[in-house]
Parts: C-alpha cells; sequence; structure tokens
C-alpha cells in the first residue's frame, strides 16, 4: 500500500519584496495557483490541506477551484516555520540566517515539523492522495526527511511558487522522492520564487 504527498508552495505574495510577513497574493501568484490546479485537475485527491497564512489560503482557494468536490482545509502542522537550528555540522555560511530567529521560533518549528513528518511520512495505511499547500521551508524539511539528511540540509532547498513537489509514502519501505520543485505547468514568466534567477 502506498499514498502520495502532492507538495504545493503558495502563489507568489503581493508586496513580497517590502518584507511583509504574511498577504494576499499577487496578479503572478494567482495565475501560478491556476496554473497549478490545471495540472492536477484530474488526481483523485482524498484530501486538500492548506497553511493557515493568507497566502497559502488563497492558493488553496484557486486551486480547489480546478480539484473538483474538495473543501481544502486548514492545518496548522502547514505554518510557514523555520525546522531546525544551528548545529556543529552546518556551514557557516549559513548562520546570519538565524540572527533574527530567536530560540523559541526554533523549537516550535522543530515540534511541528516532527508532528508533521508522523502525520505524512510515516509508512502508508492506505491507497490515497493528498493535497498540502504550505511553504518553502516545509517543503524543504520534507524532503530533506525522506533522504534521511542532517537537518540543516532544509537550507539550500528551494521550491518556486506554486512549485510541485511529489513523495510516494509506502507501507513496507522508506518514502520515496517522485519530483522536486516541478515547474512544468509554469510558464517562464510565471516562475518566481527562487534565490536565484532561472535563465529559462
Amino acid at each position: 500500500m502506498s499514498h502520495f504527498l502532492y507538495l504545493v508552495r503558495h502563489g507568489e505574495q503581493q508586496d513580497a519584496e517590502h518584507g511583509l510577513p504574511d498577504g494576499p497574493l499577487s496578479s503572478r501568484g494567482r495565475k501560478q495557483a491556476k496554473a497549478v490546479g490545471a495540472r492536477l485537475a484530474k488526481v483523485p485527491f482524498d484530501t486538500v490541506l492548506h497553511s493557515p497564512l493568507q497566502r497559502a489560503t488563497e492558493t488553496a482557494s484557486v486551486i480547489a477551484k480546478s480539484v473538483k468536490d474538495l473543501e481544502p482545509k486548514p492545518s496548522a502542522l502547514l505554518m510557514d516555520c523555520v525546522p531546525s537550528g544551528p548545529s556543529p555540522d552546518m556551514p557557516a555560511v549559513f548562520e546570519p540566517f538565524f540572527g533574527g530567529v530567536t530560540p523559541e521560533e526554533i523549537d516550535a518549528g522543530k515540534a511541528q515539523m516532527a508532528d508533521a513528518v508522523a502525520e505524512w511520512l510515516s509508512p502508508a495505511r492506505g491507497e490515497r492522495n493528498e493535497l498540502l499547500i504550505t511553504h518553502n521551508f516545509v517543503i524543504a524539511w520534507f524532503v530533506r526527511e525522506v533522504f534521511g539528511a542532517a537537518d540543516w540540509r532544509w537550507m539550500g532547498l528551494n521550491q518556486a511558487n506554486c512549485g510541485l513537489t511529489i513523495i510516494r509514502v509506502r507501507s513496507a519501505k522508506p518514502p520515496v522522492l517522485v519530483c522536486h520543485n516541478d515547474l512544468g505547468h509554469l510558464s517562464p514568466e510565471l516562475r518566481t520564487g527562487l534565490p536565484v534567477e532561472q535563465p529559462y
């Protein structure tokens, strides 16, 4: 038995470049969400869950117009978070990131993602498809978990806005990464959210 997790990062946020912690989707973000929704329209999803933050909630609402007969529901386990803190084996280049992150935020992120991994990456108990609309760091942590990599390796794993990552969770074997940050449904002008502009 196995089930598939379809992980989608939220669409581009309006005025994200001004450092706002949350907000509505930009017009381009809505186009991104519509594109990934069209791509996933024929997948027989059992559940559609999303982060409670506005940018993820709006992404889920747009996608739901293509994914019929399912009402998206919020899940606190998909909130944006910092999944782990600095460690002795972490390259020093990542240290500045944690300058504005409190120990309490790190502890909360660790607890959240431990619960999320237990919820979605435990051995499959049946055939099902779940769509999770969430954030860059959350998806990166899931991918890191699949490979059993060091905790800090979620850093540098980036997903574009409305990029698609699929994980297959199996009953008797470890989960496997089917695809990561697939952008085939997005035209070049809709490919945003990566730290380095792509040459396409």
